[in-house]
């Protein structure tokens, strides 16, 4: 009988290369300084001479480097200013894709999947129904059992004969597309009592727009902002999002959201919501009315209002909650 053979353990960062591991924590940093390279790299210096992260043959200075060598960031002498230094958009992509992996890593391993609906229809998931061949059906989709069946019945057992006709394939749930709005709180509550919000919310972001746009190619993402006032960013703008001087007008996101998807074609529509505590703040014609204390039933209502709208529409509202207190 062969036993356990226990060894040394080795931690996987021992055998990445510097450049990997200087990477990973890299990344992190600079969605924690909102994209801000120059102080990414100033954090990453003071860990460096806390922890001993380079050595002589690889120190920061050739991280640097490398970074500008494989396009993780501009360099900035080709621009004329030596301290302009910003993330290119394989470092944005990259920091999605950081995202993503650090959110739904532990999913990795379950059955796949896309929108499937209790319909039958096309799609790539099978249920247990069968039904005749038609025109058009994917031949991965037939049950050949079914199908050998039929053609000994329909046509005897001596010579073996197959017709459309004798051919069964299995039914699929119908697959359809989203269009999704991602809401995300920018105001200043955000990073108030010392607690970091945005960091946390922008992961939450960029992993949603990630897994939608390469999981959900056909669907729709629309992701908008709300602070006093709602607005559309781009993709690309997540990882430099930073925190305004605002209140949280839930209203004014949720407004804009529902405009945007008035105009989707979509029958499947949904809000995502990002935000880390209560309505504070709602507008009227051009003046804002403000309350960051309790709950204020002006603004709660007119909330509540929007809320019971997108359900009568079948607009389901996800909120993803950034906060620690209750």
């Amino acid at each position: 009988m062969i036993g356990f053979r226990f060894t040394n353990y080795i931690p996987d960062d021992i055998e990445k290369e510097p450049f990997e591991k200087l990477l990973k924590i890299f990344k992190e940093l600079l969605l924690h300084t909102s994209g801000n390279v120059s102080e990414a790299l100033s954090w990453l210096t003071e860990l460096d001479k806390e922890y001993k992260l380079t050595n002589t043959a690889y120190g920061i200075a050739d991280f640097i480097e490398d970074l500008k060598t494989k396009g993780y960031i501009e360099d900035p002498e080709r621009k004329g200013n030596p301290t302009d230094m910003n993330p290119t958009s394989k470092m944005e992509l990259e920091l999605r894709k950081k995202a993503l992996d650090d959110i739904f890593d532990q999913l990795k391993k379950s059955k796949s999947g896309k929108h499937s609906t209790r319909s039958a229809g096309q799609g790539d998931e099978l249920t247990s129904e069968i039904r005749p061949y038609e025109f058009g059906d994917k031949l991965e989709k037939l049950d050949i059992s079914e199908s050998i069946k039929n053609a000994q019945i329909n046509h005897g057992i001596d010579v073996f004969r197959l017709e459309e006709s004798d051919l069964q394939v299995h039914e699929t749930f119908y697959q359809s597309r989203t269009s999704t709005v991602l809401m995300i709180d920018i105001s200043h509550s955000m990073i108030l009592y010392g607690e970091d919000r945005i960091t946390p919310a922008k992961r939450v972001a960029m992993a949603l727009s990630e897994l939608i746009t390469t999981r959900y190619q056909n669907d729709t993402l629309d992701i908008i902002v709300f602070g006093n006032d709602a607005w559309q960013i781009q993709i690309k703008d997540l990882p430099y999002l930073k925190v305004g001087p605002y209140h949280t007008n839930t209203v004014a996101g949720l407004e804009l959201a529902m405009d945007i998807l008035r105009k989707r074609k979509n029958p499947n529509k949904q809000i995502m919501m990002i935000t880390d505590g209560k309505p504070t703040c709602i507008k009227k014609g051009k003046r804002y009315i403000k309350n960051s204390h309790g709950l204020d039933k002006n603004i709660l209502n007119r909330t509540l209002a929007l809320a019971v709208k997108c359900r009568k529409l079948q607009i389901p509202i996800t909120t993803f909650m950034i906060a620690r207190d209750p």
